[in-house]
């Protein structure tokens, strides 16, 4: 009888220590992408021309409502979006910032605030992680140790179609689990031309056939039904510049479709540029250091 007991007893403690990946939780989706487009304000959906963003915003969960941190600029603002935080904790003040300007309250191993994108190598060692931007001030705030592959593309001025071409090969050929792409030229076109202008919804029709030919190679890739794709921006802007605390500044779109996602649902809860970063976690099941402080849009899942 008491071999018996020793038995269950062993049994039930080898158990509980065997590796926990049958019981882990599981993934939303099996793939991300990320557009973002620098200097798209919310004021300006309404009025562009931009079909398949706003299919995504269909057949999808959006809010128009989501507000940058403080300045409204971009390097601040990205780095929010990637790091789970503001300003204050990761250390990126400015429009340009390459390195902190005030001290990371946290280091990874890679000497760099945790990213998403390093959160899921951890979590993923194997995953094929990239990033492809137009804006070269990127590739400081997305922890390159982390990526499988990143790039910035040539000059979109002259070769405008760089994007969505070396995006489209980059899905086909690699499947990748989470990618980001970074359009900049809705920023340029704002700097120019001005916000509101013509000349800036003549961008957003642009680049609404640039995501549009991404969308395809998803669908080439034989990747859409287990794809996510999040349509996001850093801030907007008012006549010809940003980095202010108007609404026309602050307030971009946050745009989510795809495997499990609500669908037609708009949503205008609090939402902060830092919240990306932590919904892109929680699709992957990542655990959040506790340095971050964004939170999950819970409510646009299924």
């Amino acid at each position: 009888m008491k071999q018996q007991i020793l038995q269950w007893t062993l049994a039930v403690l080898t158990l509980f220590m065997m590796p926990s990946t049958g019981f882990a939780a599981k993934w939303k989706a099996e793939h991300v992408i990320l557009i973002g487009l620098d200097g798209w304000g919310s004021y300006s959906v309404e009025k562009a021309n931009m079909p398949h963003v706003k299919k995504l915003m269909k057949e999808g969960a959006y809010t128009l409502k989501k507000r940058s941190v403080l300045p409204s600029s971009s390097a601040v603002n990205w780095a929010s979006m990637f790091m789970g935080a503001g300003p204050e904790l990761h250390g990126y003040t400015d429009w340009g910032s390459k390195t902190p300007e005030l001290p990371s309250r946290e280091l990874n191993a890679h000497g760099i605030f945790p990213t998403v994108f390093q959160l899921l190598r951890e979590s993923s060692p194997k995953a094929e992680i990239g990033c492809l931007y137009e804006w070269g001030g990127i590739k400081y705030l997305i922890d390159s140790l982390a990526m499988s592959y990143q790039q910035q593309v040539p000059d979109y001025n002259k070769y405008p179609k760089a994007m969505s071409e070396m995006a489209s090969q980059y899905i086909k050929e690699k499947k990748p689990v989470l990618a980001g792409f970074i359009f900049d030229s809705p920023d340029h076109t704002g700097h120019v031309d001005g916000h509101d202008t013509p000349a800036y919804y003549a961008k957003l029709e642009e680049l609404d056939e640039y995501i549009g030919q991404i969308i395809k190679a998803v669908e080439e890739a034989d990747m859409l039904d287990q794809t996510i794709f999040i349509v996001t921006s850093d801030h907007g802007g008012i006549k010809k510049g940003h980095g202010g605390k108007t609404m026309e500044e602050m307030e971009t779109p946050f745009i989510i479709s795809g495997k499990n996602i609500k669908k037609g649902l708009c949503f205008d809860d609090s939402m902060m540029q830092f919240d990306v970063a932590s919904t892109i976690a929680s699709i992957f099941a990542l655990k959040q250091p506790q340095v971050w402080i964004g939170r999950p849009m819970k409510q646009v899942f299924k």
